[in-house]
């Protein structure tokens, strides 16, 4: 027997030596731009020493008047700095921001192509919240931060560097009080860092819980009307939003506390600077320009200090941004390669051979050791209560479940061997609950890769689905808009799209989960009609609760935990007088059907 290991989806979590690289490597195919860009802000720290630098000439020798020219040269030398300054702060500003867009569009394509391509177990997983903060706030929060520290870190650092010399060079003794205060500013906020990172990692997850909440009660409305349920969901809602308060505010907290601490050891590095220029003024004749051009040098230096402690927060909100992010893009894919291809329509013989599955967490099989055979062009029905395993064993057939244990064949080929998508090429499914895009009624019926059928076919597709009269009446035709979740058309006519889809498809291969759960008695006699054409010479499994779907097929499987109990046509198991026999009673003797 074949034996398949579980996979785990998710890789474990990524350390910040995981995660610099790629943000590097993500950034990298813009490095001309990024090169620009810091080089331009290069420009705008290096107009702040020098505006310090003006202070010494301008004190010493302006207003004493020695030097007349400098009446109009040093505003002149003002004014010309600060455009130059203007004009680099906001060219540096627009390139990073089109590196941060062009960044955040290449990611979230990537992030879209692996969610495409993710197995089914991980949507089964309900982490649908967690997902769309992935695409809507993580991977813009990434992106725009990790330019943002660039700048921070460029543009801070070769200003501080650029104050520290024009401070050695006015005064070696007061600039050494500077640097032992330095130090510590910068060992104070590694110790806040480190929280912040733990707390953003928790505002990420309560992020994605609170879009949960407000996407279910969105999709829900209906029913918590009908059922009174305002309390539960604001109940819900106050928890996670108050949840988020607490993660904001000890953020909020630790960012706040760190500007004050930091401060605090600025001024003492101040008070030192002040104690020794009074000392050096009366002993080493050090003139008030020299002292005013060292304190404007000083002052300079808080800010960009201040900006490069306080980017510790900003960069571990980046981090756990990006580990969000990255864990999407590493989630471990659907397997679509195979050693065979179908490269045209298969005959349909259909093999289960002891096929067993057990669910992730679960110690009692949904499927157990289950077999049966299905000949081309056959109808094999399944019958049971809930959670019998109807579904499970149909979703194996196109690979959205992976069985545990056992092999399914497709005209005597492991479908395991077979490429994924020529595999699925091979099968129309048509489940209880139906998926309509935005967009058009062609659009929908005519999906995918068989968008290029003709109106005619369309037509053709609807005529068969009872539909094509519906369509007709519609202001636009094929052209009219499904709505947001198809809230245009009603359960039936959805359910009808859905059928005409699987028309226009015409594989080999048909699934019906439930196809018509959504519809009246006439309008399901109907469909029925239609579904008993497609289904001619088509191998088909069929899951149905209502028998009627099923009376005319050439094999009907009645399961129980997972288990094939009765099996046989709709007469022999009538005869036998089992499950089936009493299920059908149950549904139809009240109607007076025989």
């Amino acid at each position: 027997m074949k034996k398949l290991k579980p996979k785990t989806a998710e890789k474990k979590r990524l350390f910040d030596s995981d995660i610099w690289p790629r943000i590097y490597q993500r950034l990298s195919p813009q490095w001309k731009l990024i090169v620009v860009a810091i080089l331009l802000v290069t420009v705008v720290s290096a107009t702040k020493p020098m505006l310090a630098l003006i202070m010494q000439p301008l004190l010493d020798e302006g207003f004493s008047g020695d030097k007349p020219s400098y009446m109009w040269s040093i505003p002149l030398t003002v004014i010309a700095l600060m455009f130059v300054r203007g004009v680099a702060s906001f060219a540096s500003d627009y390139l990073l921001a089109l590196v941060a867009n062009n960044m955040l569009r290449k990611m979230r394509t990537d992030m879209f192509e692996r969610l495409l391509a993710l197995p089914d177990i991980v949507f089964k997983r309900g982490d649908t919240g967690r997902l769309l903060n992935r695409f809507t706030i993580d991977a813009g929060t990434m992106t725009s931060v990790a330019t943002e520290v660039i700048t921070v870190l460029v543009r801070e650092t070769i200003t501080i560097v650029a104050l520290i010399a024009v401070l050695l060079y006015m005064s070696w003794q007061l600039t050494l009080i500077v640097f032992v205060m330095l130090p510590i500013s910068f060992l104070t906020a590694r110790i806040v860092s480190i929280r912040l990172r733990r707390i953003n990692r928790e505002t990420v997850n309560m992020n994605a819980e609170l879009v949960r909440v407000v996407g279910e009660t969105i999709e829900g409305q209906r029913v918590v009307k009908l059922f009174d349920g305002y309390e539960r969901e604001h109940n819900r809602f106050v928890y996670v939003n108050g949840r988020l308060r607490r993660f904001a505010m000890r953020a909020a907290t630790a960012n706040a506390a760190l500007s004050p601490i930091t401060q605090f050891f600025i001024s003492l590095a101040v008070a030192g600077v002040i104690a020794m220029a009074l000392y050096q003024a009366s002993t080493q004749g050090l003139t008030i320009g020299s002292f005013a051009a060292f304190l404007g040098a000083l002052a300079q230096l808080f800010d960009p200090i201040r900006r490069l402690t306080g980017i510790a927060g900003t960069t571990q909100r980046m981090m756990a941004a990006a580990e969000s992010v990255f864990a999407l893009i590493d989630f471990e894919v659907e397997p679509t390669a195979g050693k065979r291809s179908f490269s045209r329509a298969v005959q349909g013989h259909l093999e289960y051979t002891g096929v067993t599955h057990y669910f992730e967490g679960s110690d009692t099989p949904v499927i157990n050791n289950l077999s049966f055979k299905a000949e081309p062009g056959q109808t094999v029905a399944l019958v049971g209560r809930s959670g019998s395993g109807k579904t499970t064993l149909a979703n194996m057939l196109p690979r959205f479940i992976i069985p545990t244990a056992g092999e399914i064949r497709i005209d005597g080929v492991d479908i395991q061997d077979v490429d994924l998508l020529s595999l699925r090429a091979q099968m129309s499914m048509v489940s209880q609950d139906v998926v309509l895009f935005e967009g058009s009624i062609r659009e929908n019926v005519a999906y995918g890769v068989y968008a290029a059928r003709t109106d005619d076919e369309v037509w053709a597709a609807l005529e068969a689905a009872n539909l094509a009269d519906f369509i007709r009446s519609l202001p636009g035709g094929l052209a009219a808009p499904v709505g947001e979740k198809a809230n245009m058309l009603s359960g039936g006519q959805r359910q009808r799209l859905a059928i005409a889809r699987a028309l226009i498809k015409d594989s080999p291969i048909l699934i019906l989960d439930e196809a018509t759960s959504a519809l009246d008695n006439e309008s399901e006699r109907q469909i029925q009609a239609s579904l008993d054409i497609l289904m001619q010479g088509k191998t088909t499994l069929v899951i149905a609760h209502r028998l009627t779907t099923i009376q005319k097929a050439d094999l009907i499987l009645v399961l129980d935990n997972g288990e094939i109990i009765e099996q046989g046509n709709h007469a022999q198991l009538l005869r036998l007088g089992g499950v089936y026999a009493s299920l059908y009673q149950m549904q139809f003797l009240d109607e007076g059907i025989e």
